[in-house]
């Protein structure tokens, strides 16, 4: 896990290949509900540290588990209508195509 705020892991690189300007027309959608997503994780420790039924515990972390996707198909929207298209129109695809193929299989799993 990154000791990174949100802020700063969509304004970095990842150490890709690809060095492009990054463009992220959702940056306020993606951060809002990355908040939003704190405040839950924060509510489902609480619910741990007080004992609460394992079932509730469960369908609450399915429920930031399904957050979490959003907002990665937010950024995954971002990166294709920006970062992919620029790199499309500057022929440097194929580095970029590699670079997008591993954050995708780390994100799907």
């Amino acid at each position: 896990m990154t000791n990174e705020t949100p802020e700063e892991m969509l304004s970095t690189e990842t150490g890709s290949a690809a060095h492009h300007e990054h463009s992220h027309p959702q940056r306020e959608a993606v951060l809002k509900r990355l908040a939003r997503i704190e405040g839950h994780v924060r509510a489902v420790k609480r619910m741990v540290e007080e004992d609460k039924d394992c079932p509730d515990v469960l369908v609450q972390i399915a429920a930031i588990r399904s957050a979490l996707n959003g907002v990665g198909r937010l950024i995954l929207e971002d990166h294709m209508q920006g970062c992919m298209m620029k790199a499309a129109q500057d022929g440097d695809f194929e580095a970029t195509f590699r670079d997008l193929k591993k954050s995708l299989d780390q994100f799907i799993g």
